[in-house]
């Protein structure tokens, strides 16, 4: 009988009154996010057991060394410790009628000495070998099973078809959900609810992409009757998810691109002519190419939204201050938005430089001013004396008021929110029928993969400058072990005698800043005072206040330091064409992005530079090995990945092969940014092999809001209600609303 206080079934039904969970487990759940019957059901496994193809144990020996996955079955015969520290092992052997199996356990070995009874029966898979005749599984998967694994209604949830295996976290063990009990939990919740489950697709689209339906897709991915179904749910899941996020993008740019107000510029500006006139270069094909896009944009009346990719050095900011001059000469501001002080000051330098004989006011407004010079600043923006103003997120503070702004330009988006995006957008100009949009030109020397920029700007145009300046020579990038940092101390030292200058990063990390803060600046007194004595050496680092490093950074410059010692606030846009030598401090601890990043500051000359990446000793050996196990705490694949990370370095400056191999390593959830909205976007689908999938989902989403745009078809009915009420909030972060 329903208690007083239980609500209605539905999707929206709290797991705490799901059969076999009660208020204890609701909040072990709650903690992996699984607050509702919804939830629970799209709580998926990691991975599944095919009880339907177990080998007998004598007939393992044919998969000896054949690198497959096998399962079988047997009971605890008996268990051992064999050797010593470090040599230790735990050794299990299991039995059935045919023959014996052991179990080799490397890590862990107390814990396994308590974890096994004799008589136990076990499921385990993994790969066969052989030691002296005898047949072995190192490391296998196992499942517990027992004697009675039916549930209430006489069906086998464990120990028969392909069994689902789901994560459990220590809160979830704590109150015994581990991954027998989630099963019959599960198994439940499909009985109890899977009838409740609504289609949220059109029948047609189904039918036309042969999509099985969402309740059997459900049904199927927890416990599957067989591979093909299995792989048929799996299909109707990443289509699912890709489709969500595809059609929240083709909502976000048909409000920006269609229904939003913007400007049309007349894109002949005498400033720009002169400006080009006046370089002493030429703009590369791919500059010119990007420009004319950009044009197109702004010579329509819908807002542009268009992200500019572009490696490191490749010449973005040229075009982009093309771009603000276009819109300075049809009368309207320009704002400029970086993500650190340091980066907003090296753009005002240079845009200053280049507009050093052309009638455009530029104004620099951060955080670190003094009040003075800040509240004249905001005036000269509040009466539009201020054509082009260059900043930080100060830009889109509640007390600053533009004139008229009519263009933007976001360098590095990855490091905005992208509710910063829609604050500064939102400063256009006031008019009787709303905010007259300004055109948004998103920067970002993070190459981003394809797939990639279909998910996260997949609502963006995209420009890419693809060729770089012609008088620029590759850079040499060489490791070196901390063993070897006599030689090169020589080569710093060679270099400076040469008139070149140097950068010497230390690794900047969020858990320890402190810590590295104090490395930074402990190996900057050895520096001056030990090994440079006769050299000139800096420091520069971010907790420094906005005029010291501004000091810091002019000095370098202009040539009055030699060595400049800092941390990772010199990744992006820092642009000293002197300095042709990049030393990068354990590099094993940075991300392949990041040390591609460092190393783009320098090389931006016509001399020979040199990115010299430190690394502890052992993996001078390592280079050109590859690690193939996976001990139990991750050293060796971390220590795998270090390596690949290295090794890419080494082979190639391309920004776009280095962009799909980080994005391989570290996988999408980094780059999505899960972390600010505290689920992940994609829980089954994989942006890195289902691009058959997401280019799909992308074209019917896209489609479906070009036929559409509001959803107000009968047809389309089920999917906004579905969708956007059931999903905006989701993407909220993500689109900016």
């Amino acid at each position: 009988m329903k208690s007083a206080n239980q609500p209605n079934k539905d999707l929206s039904f709290s797991v705490q009154y799901v059969k076999g969970i009660g208020p204890r487990r609701a909040e072990a759940l709650a903690e992996q996010g699984v607050k509702t019957v919804h939830d629970l059901l799209y709580y998926f496994p990691f991975d599944y057991i095919d009880l339907s193809k177990v080998e007998k144990i004598n007939g393992l020996k044919t998969f000896i060394d054949t690198e497959k996955w096998v399962t079988t079955i047997g009971t605890v015969r008996s268990y051992e410790t064999i050797g010593r520290f470090p040599k230790l092992r735990f050794v299990l052997t299991l039995g059935d009628d045919t023959g014996t199996l052991q179990l080799i356990f490397f890590q862990s070995v107390n814990f396994f000495k308590k974890a096994f009874a004799e008589g136990e029966c076990l499921a385990v898979s993994g790969k066969v070998t052989s030691f002296n005749n005898r047949l072995q599984m190192i490391h296998p998967s196992i499942d517990r099973l027992g004697e009675d694994d039916g549930d209430a209604a006489g069906e086998f949830v464990h120990t028969s078809g392909i069994v689902p295996k789901y994560s459990s976290s220590a809160t979830m063990k704590d109150v015994n959900l581990n991954i027998k009990g989630f099963r019959r939990i599960i198994k439940s919740t499909l009985n109890d609810f899977l009838n409740l489950v609504p289609e949220f697709l059109p029948t047609n689209l189904l039918a036309n992409h042969n999509l099985i339906s969402i309740r059997e897709a459900l049904s199927n991915i927890h416990f599957p009757v067989s591979e093909v179904k299995l792989d048929e749910a799996r299909r109707r899941l990443k289509f699912d998810e890709f489709f969500a996020l595809q059609l929240m993008l083709a909502i976000r740019k048909n409000q920006v691109k269609v229904e939003s107000p913007g400007i049309a510029f007349n894109v002949k500006s005498n400033s720009a002519r002169s400006l080009l006139d006046s370089l002493p270069f030429q703009l590369t094909k791919a500059q010119r190419r990007v420009l004319k896009e950009i044009a197109e944009d702004m010579d329509s009346r819908r807002p542009m939204s268009r992200l500019l990719q572009g490696d490191v050095g490749s010449g973005k900011t040229i075009v982009a201050l093309l771009a603000m001059l276009i819109a300075v000469d049809n009368g309207y501001q320009a704002a400029f938005m970086a993500p650190t002080e340091i980066l907003a000051e090296q753009h005002f330098q240079t845009l200053s430089t280049l507009l050093n004989r052309l009638p455009v006011s530029i104004q620099l407004l951060i955080g670190g001013q003094r009040s003075r010079q800040r509240k004249d600043v905001l005036e000269k923006i509040e009466q539009g004396s201020a054509n082009i103003i260059v900043g930080t997120h100060a830009l889109i503070q509640e007390g600053v008021k533009f004139s008229n702004l009519g263009f933007i330009v976001i360098d590095e988006q990855h490091r905005f929110g992208v509710a910063q995006r829609v604050l500064l957008r939102e400063k256009g100009i006031e008019s009787q029928n709303g905010i007259v949009y300004p055109d948004i030109l998103i920067m970002t020397a993070t190459p981003i993969p394809r797939t990639l920029s279909l998910t996260v700007y997949g609502d963006l145009d995209v420009s890419i400058i693809n060729e770089m300046p012609a008088n620029r020579k590759q850079i040499k990038t060489l490791i070196r072990t901390e063993s070897e940092m006599a030689s090169v101390y020589t080569f710093i030292r060679e270099q400076v005698k040469q008139g070149r200058q140097v950068y010497i990063v230390y690794p900047l990390v969020e858990e320890s800043q402190k810590l590295d803060l104090k490395a930074a600046t402990d190996n900057y007194e050895r520096l001056r005072s030990e090994l440079f004595t006769d050299l000139r050496v800096g420091l520069l680092h971010g907790q420094m206040k906005s005029n010291i490093k501004d000091e810091v950074m002019q000095a370098f410059k202009k040539g009055e330091i030699d060595i400049l010692v800092a941390t990772t606030v010199i990744e992006v846009g820092i642009d000293v064409s002197n300095a042709s030598v990049m030393i990068i401090e354990h590099a094993e601890r940075y991300g392949l992005a990041q040390l591609h990043q460092l190393r783009g500051r320098v090389g931006r000359g016509a001399d020979q530079s040199y990115c010299l990446l430190i690394a502890p000793d052992w993996v001078k050996g390592s280079l050109n090995n590859k690690f193939t196990s996976l001990n139990i705490d991750g050293e060796v694949q971390e220590r795998s990945n270090i390596i690949e990370r290295l090794q890419t370095m080494l082979a190639t400056n391309d920004g776009f092969k280095i962009a799909e191999i980080d994005l391989k390593l570290r996988g999408p959830g980094d780059f999505f940014g899960t972390r600010q909205s505290g689920e992940p976007l994609l829980r089954i689908a994989n942006i890195l092999t289902d691009h058959e999938i997401l280019t799909l989902a992308r074209a019917e989403a896209f489609h479906l809001i070009n036929d559409d745009p509001h959803l107000r078809k009968e047809e389309n009915k089920i999917v906004r209600e579905y969708f956007i009420e059931r999903l905006k909030n989701k993407y909220k972060y993500l689109f900016g609303g």
